[in-house]
């Protein structure tokens, strides 16, 4: 997956790339965030400013692909490779997320209040791509749902299982948890397809 991504760009794009993600990881364990500047990541990269401005258009956009390929790296040590039907695939999507969410948990508490908005964008929407590729892989005949909205649903719902998980004091291990997790996202998985009956209707009330 990010192998895969990372051949298709020119090998002067993504060494430059590299000197920037590596720049703004080690700047992160010196100073917040906020307190890092363009003239601070370009330095440590041993770059220009007009350079920084040729691949990004400011640092939020530099956090969001660091973020995007710390969890894609993830991914690939985990192998996921969703094709719409491998339940261990999906298992391994929800432990590379616990992962990750795990590491953002360690870094220093006011950095993880920065950081959580974009962490959350961009882990959902990664989601959100690899069911959509496994959905496209594996067309239904019908579906009352589109796969859009079922991916959509899914990733924020995966997302917000992992994301209580961290955050409970005494939480089980994360091979356990994966099979709770499991067991909250799967309807919404399975949510329009042919194969699942429709919602009964709601009982009336006298």
């Amino acid at each position: 997956m990010l192998k895969e991504e990372c051949n298709r760009l020119d090998p002067r794009v993504r060494r430059t790339r590299q000197l920037l993600h590596e720049a703004l990881r080690k700047l992160l364990e010196q100073k917040r965030f906020d307190d890092i500047t363009i003239q601070d990541i370009s330095e440590a990269a041993t770059l220009n400013r007009a350079t920084f401005y040729a691949h990004y258009p400011d640092k939020f956009a530099l956090l969001g692909e660091l973020i995007r390929l710390t969890f894609l790296q993830l991914l690939d040590q985990r192998n996921v490779r969703w094709d719409g039907t491998c339940s261990s695939a999906f298992q391994a999507i929800i432990l590379a997320v616990c992962d990750y969410l795990l590491e953002v948990q360690k870094s220093r508490s006011s950095d993880r209040l920065q950081f959580e908005p974009f962490v959350e964008a961009t882990v959902i929407d990664q989601i959100r791509l690899i069911l959509l590729e496994g959905f496209r892989r594996h067309p239904e005949a019908e579906r009352r749902i589109s796969h859009e909205m079922v991916a959509a649903t899914a990733s924020w719902a995966m997302y917000g299982a992992v994301k209580q998980w961290v955050d409970t004091p005494n939480r089980p291990p994360a091979e356990e948890f994966v099979a709770t997790a499991i067991e909250l996202v799967q309807p919404v998985m399975s949510a329009g397809s042919a194969s699942v009956p429709s919602a009964l209707p709601l009982a009336s009330h006298s």
